[in-house]
């Protein structure tokens, strides 16, 4: 497909994450993890996503690297519902624009942003689930595993009465 589906979009607002990767103008490849709020990847029109940039290692490697060549590739991965989707592109770095800045930076975010990154769709595409590992976030255990030690506390307590009945 090459524009973004309300699928797609309601895809992008429950990730917290995604992989961007870009290649040099000698094409040596570089892969980042970027991450944010849930749906802090947005889609500006049907076929532009965007994002603001923090810094990171300082490195500035992707900087570097979109530089010479806006070809790059996003891709985004849900482990615990087994679902990922790639996008094709090229993508530009944004500085010194307040009003882009504001509309993809979350204020509740730690962090400034320095820059905000676009990305113009070419392509993209569902890939199968077959051999992905789940794995859950914290915030996606915790509530079960509170369930659980409150059920733990409870069988102790009703364990440690027993003990003193038998005495």
């Amino acid at each position: 497909q090459t524009e973004i589906t309300d699928d797609l979009e309601e895809f992008l607002a429950t990730l917290d994450m995604f992989y961007l990767g870009t290649a040099n103008s000698a094409g040596q490849p570089y892969i980042q993890y970027r991450g944010g709020t849930p749906g802090f990847l947005k889609a500006l029109d049907p076929r532009t996503l965007g994002f603001a940039d923090f810094g990171g290692n300082r490195q500035y490697i992707t900087l570097g690297n979109l530089s010479e060549n806006s070809t790059a590739f996003i891709f985004l991965m849900d482990y615990a519902n087994r679902r990922r989707v790639k996008i094709w592109g090229n993508a530009k770095v944004v500085e010194d624009d307040s009003f882009l800045l504001e509309k993809l930076t979350d204020a509740s975010y730690q962090g400034k942003p320095e820059r905000v990154i676009l990305f113009e769709i070419d392509a993209w595409d569902i890939n199968c689930p077959q051999h992905i590992h789940r794995r859950f976030s914290e915030s996606q255990v915790a509530p079960r595993i509170e369930q659980l030690q409150s059920k733990i506390h409870e069988l102790e307590r009703e364990l440690s009465e027993l003990k003193s009945n038998s005495n």
